[in-house]
């Protein structure tokens, strides 16, 4: 008897202790939000304990999961995805709220494996002064003046591309991965790498991607340690190339000598980590996501027979004017492909390469009457919001003239939006013009099987990365569809 008055005095205890931090958690809530009542959290469901949702997640097609969620909850619902309570937001409104009008409430986050793999120093992971101080670098690396002096160097990077596909059937994907590496070697090093260095980090970052989305275990062998050890040389690579310039006292005027003479916020000099992580970190950024939309591109145009021959012609008559391509592209040029801008514009609210972004809630914030508690992960889902009919009429049909008028704000974020928006957008861009003019002006090509599937690596491209045939045009141009 004596040992169940003590039992039930120790569970009140415990129950009364549980009670008091609980109206304290509450109460430090409603101050942190300036409300008077208790706010609830947004409606959905979170799944399993740990796992959550992250099985019927990636158990079926990451538009479907989101759109079922939106349906069913509305524009704000909370889940639990990758070991982390999320509120996802599908609105643009919402989007604008996380990125931009309270940003601040909001810090980039990534899993912490992903940040260590990429470098906790690359400018993404920062808010802040350091932040500042490097986007401000890559954007003037990255400016009108730069990318007119690009044009040729990616033009010779997509005729080495092209010319070394043709005559054989390859996946897209990977073609279109090799180019926007190089245009990223391009940019960051200028002309001032040597070709060993250049494969050393071709070979190396190849290993590092490949296990960049592995579970991030350290057992000698597997995909993600051999990443791990790759990540270390990419760093004693970047470390030499570093060491060579400061020898020859040429930092040079590209992103890479550019890093060499930033200071950070205390005015000290970044260190090699440092350069290292947002080097990576902007080949990162440049490689994947721009060779998705590239291979989506192909897909589009070898779907469309008709806007094939539209976007054909307005790049012939560039061709022409080049003296059958004797000449070469200009900057000004490429602003002027008004179809194939709006090819690649409408290539990028279909395809919507980045479903969403990860952000993290720094305190207890209110939106639309719900609470979104401090340390959670906020989502905006860029994807739901490209496909929405309500901004975008027959949002699943692929429709490039929807883009003679700019959409309606916060309803295209191709790239992001606020302060953290891709830097890179109008270089990826330039690629992806250049990149369709030598296509369709100086080649055939043929898709091999189907097209249709759609797999996530992690990014969405078609299934085993649009295999098809390239070759040399011949004769009058006429670009043919069909499967080998």
């Amino acid at each position: 008897m004596a040992f169940f008055f003590v039992f039930l005095f120790t569970a009140v205890c415990i129950l009364v202790s549980l009670a008091v931090l609980l109206y304290s958690s509450r109460q430090k809530r409603r101050s942190a939000v300036g409300q008077d009542q208790e706010l609830m959290l947004p409606p959905g469901s979170m799944g399993w304990p740990y796992i959550g949702e992250t099985l019927q997640l990636y158990s079926q097609n990451p538009s479907v999961f989101f759109a079922s969620k939106q349906m069913r909850y509305g524009d704000i619902f909370k889940t639990h995805l990758l070991g982390c309570p999320c509120v996802m937001l599908a609105s643009p409104e919402a989007a604008r709220f996380v990125l931009v009008t309270q940003a601040q409430l909001f810090k980039p986050t990534y899993p912490p494996s992903k940040e260590r793999m990429i470098g906790p120093s690359a400018l993404f992971f920062h808010q802040g002064e350091y932040h500042l101080r490097l986007r401000r670098l890559v954007q003037g690396s990255l400016g009108p003046d730069a990318l007119r002096a690009l044009v040729p160097d990616i033009e010779s990077a997509v005729a080495s591309t092209l010319g070394a596909w043709d005559g054989h059937v390859a996946s897209t994907f990977h073609a279109m991965k090799r180019l926007s590496f190089d245009v990223g070697i391009t940019t960051i090093f200028g002309g001032l790498l040597d070709s060993r260095h250049k494969e050393d980090l071709r070979r190396n970052y190849s290993v590092v991607e490949k296990g960049y989305n592995c579970f991030p275990n350290r057992i000698p062998g597997t995909l993600f340690y051999r990443a791990v050890q790759a990540r270390k040389r990419l760093r004693e690579i970047l470390g030499e190339i570093v060491a060579d310039r400061r020898a020859r006292g040429d930092q040079g005027s590209d992103i890479l000598g550019g890093l060499m003479r930033t200071r950070d916020g205390t005015a000290a000099a970044l260190t090699d980590d440092q350069i290292a992580d947002n080097v990576i970190g902007v080949l990162f950024a440049a490689q994947d996501t721009t060779a998705s939309v590239l291979t989506w591109i192909l897909k589009y145009l070898r779907d469309y027979p008709k806007l094939l021959e539209a976007v054909k012609a307005e790049q012939m008559a560039t061709y022409e004017a080049n003296e059958g391509g004797k000449r070469p592209l200009t900057w000004a040029q490429t602003r002027g492909m008004t179809l194939t801008h709006a090819v690649i514009m409408e290539s990028l609210r279909m395809a919507s390469i980045i479903s969403f972004t990860f952000r993290e809630a720094v305190a207890d914030v209110e939106y639309k009457g719900f609470l979104i508690p401090k340390g959670w992960k906020v989502m905006p889902l860029f994807r739901n919001i490209h496909h929405s009919p309500e901004y975008f009429q027959d949002p699943d049909k692929f429709d490039p003239s929807r883009f003679k008028v700019s959409p309606r704000p916060n309803t295209f974020l191709p790239f992001g939006s606020g302060v953290h928006a891709c830097p890179g957008n109008e270089l990826a861009k330039l690629e992806m013009l250049v990149l369709v003019h030598r296509l369709v002006t100086s080649y055939r090509w043929e898709v091999v099987g189907s097209s249709d599937d759609v797999e996530y690596s992690p990014f969405p491209v078609p299934r085993r990365g649009l295999r098809a045939k390239l070759w040399k045009e011949e004769g009058d141009g006429v670009v043919q569809r069909g499967a080998a």
